[in-house]
């Protein structure tokens, strides 16, 4: 079939693949729990299939699969680093003494509320939610696990902080690039976006505090954590010298170092505090970097060592990443089959001829990005495609950039960690050991955002336009400046 046969299905023709796709996830994997990658590739051959039957050729498919993967590839390779980091830091000690120092110190009635502050704090100095969630938020699922917390409100409690930060930090380069694809100016759409990021920090702050409150410390629940708390002290030395590796990584962070290069070295760093105060040998350096850290590595005779520590540590490693990173790949042709096949351009383009409200044209562009970031798992080219779509529309409703690049996060970057088949999502699966649909409720503060932001548009006629900005707003500004003058 040559290029000039190549022809774009009708609306109706391309609701039939994506309500296909959409049973096999929701059936496949939502109901009968079969494994996420056979459900994508199935989706992505349904795709595939209708994209053939319209003209597309497969070497086409295989093309934007190859484009994405080499766009995605910084993100694989800090993929990978953080299974580096978690084994290094493992072995050097330096989650051990999170974990050991959290376990004296936070009350397990506030555990999770904690979980949330303090991996808020770190992803907004560092600016990566990935970064937060791979060494703070591993801790704090160790803490949780030692003292028989739910690991699923751990994990909620963990996204939430770590995506706070991610949204808001002006080092985070997802808050940089969609302020940059709406042509919004950085700390106007950070200011922006404290309308939707405030409110949904106060109620996951409220909700993660009283269902703390509920937790019951069992006398067997305290022996656990005496009995973790010697475990680790006869595996490890915990001077202070093992926060280094930590101090790096917030240090290159806050300097805007690559981000690569900060973890690798971070990871250099703990393997030597390792062989020097581990007693850590060189070749159980590697393995730990490699396989991942198991406490045979260390002085101490398993024996010694109950099961559930050993479960609890024995964790990290490149290897441990594998999964995750054929998981991108599956992924990725889904969403090159999807975005060949071109159903999702053809329903929107349908969709937009109905925005006549301020509420609908946000509320469709909020679940635009939530569509299109879980097709294509890639948020740099979900910002730009959802501002060719909706930049224009916004603008006919007098609506400034602010709002459609805050709704570009409260849709697109913040949400991208909760299903299963993205990368992100895929990553805080893997690191946090929790299921995403298992985390998916009590990732509170990532749900608030495209909730609040969907309000102001909706409220806005009754609200006086609180919480929305209006493009008169600069012409007002700039009159007032005028009469100043």
């Amino acid at each position: 079939m040559s290029q000039n046969e190549v022809r774009r299905p009708t609306v109706g023709m391309a609701m039939v693949p994506i309500v296909l796709a959409l049973a096999i996830f929701i059936i496949g994997i939502g109901v009968l729990k079969f494994q996420a990658e056979l459900m994508l590739i199935f989706a992505g051959v349904v795709f595939a299939i209708f994209a053939g039957l319209y003209g597309h050729k497969w070497e086409k498919i295989i093309t934007v699969m190859g484009e994405k993967i080499k766009t995605a590839l910084p993100a694989i390779l800090i993929l990978f680093s953080i299974g580096l980091l978690i084994g290094t830091w493992m072995i050097s000690g330096t989650i051990p003494f999170f974990v050991y120092y959290g376990l004296e110190i936070i009350d397990p009635a506030y555990l999770y509320v904690l979980a949330f502050l303090v991996t808020a704090i770190v992803s907004t100095c560092t600016g990566t939610s990935w970064g937060a969630a791979g060494t703070i938020g591993v801790a704090l699922m160790s803490i949780a696990q030692t003292m028989d917390l739910s690991l699923a409100v751990t994990a909620g409690a963990v996204v939430s902080g770590a995506y706070f930060g991610d949204k808001l930090s002006p080092l985070s380069d997802t808050t940089n690039m969609s302020s940059l694809a709406a042509g919004s100016n950085l700390y106007e759409h950070i200011k922006h976006m404290l309308y939707t990021s405030v409110p949904s920090s106060i109620v996951a702050i409220i909700v993660f505090y009283f269902v703390g409150l509920q937790i019951d410390s069992s006398p067997g629940q305290l022996n656990s954590i005496d009995e973790m708390l010697t475990g680790i002290n006869e595996l490890f030395i915990l001077n202070p010298v093992v926060l280094l590796p930590a101090v790096i990584v917030i240090t290159g962070s806050l300097m805007k170092k690559n981000p690569l290069i900060v973890l690798f070295c971070s990871a250099i760093t703990a393997m030597l505090i390792a062989l020097f105060f581990q007693s850590a040998s060189v070749a159980n350096l590697f393995t730990a970097a490699v396989e991942g850290f198991n406490i045979e590595m260390l002085a101490v005779s398993p024996d010694l060592i109950s099961e559930d520590i050993q479960e609890l540590l024995n964790r990290g490693g490149l290897y441990s990443m594998y999964n995750a990173t054929f998981f991108v790949f599956c992924a990725f042709f889904f969403a090159s089959a999807l975005e060949v096949s071109q159903t999702l351009n053809v329903i929107l383009e349908k969709v937009i001829t109905y925005l006549k409200s301020i509420g609908s044209v946000i509320f469709a562009s909020l679940i635009t990005g939530f569509a299109v970031i879980n097709c294509t798992s890639n948020a740099l080219v979900t910002y730009f495609l959802i501002n060719d779509i909706y930049g224009d529309v916004y603008k006919k409703r007098n609506l400034h950039p602010t709002n459609l690049s805050r709704s570009m996060e409260d849709s697109v970057t913040i949400t991208e960690a909760l299903m299963p088949w993205t990368v992100s999502g895929v990553f805080m699966a893997t690191t946090l050991g929790v299921g995403n649909f298992e985390f998916l409720p009590w990732a509170i503060f990532n749900l608030g955002g495209i909730v609040f932001s969907a309000l102001y548009g909706f409220l806005a006629p009754y609200t006086n336009g609180f919480g929305i900005r209006k493009l008169d707003e600069d012409v007002k500004k700039g009159e007032t400046s005028k009469e100043a003058m």
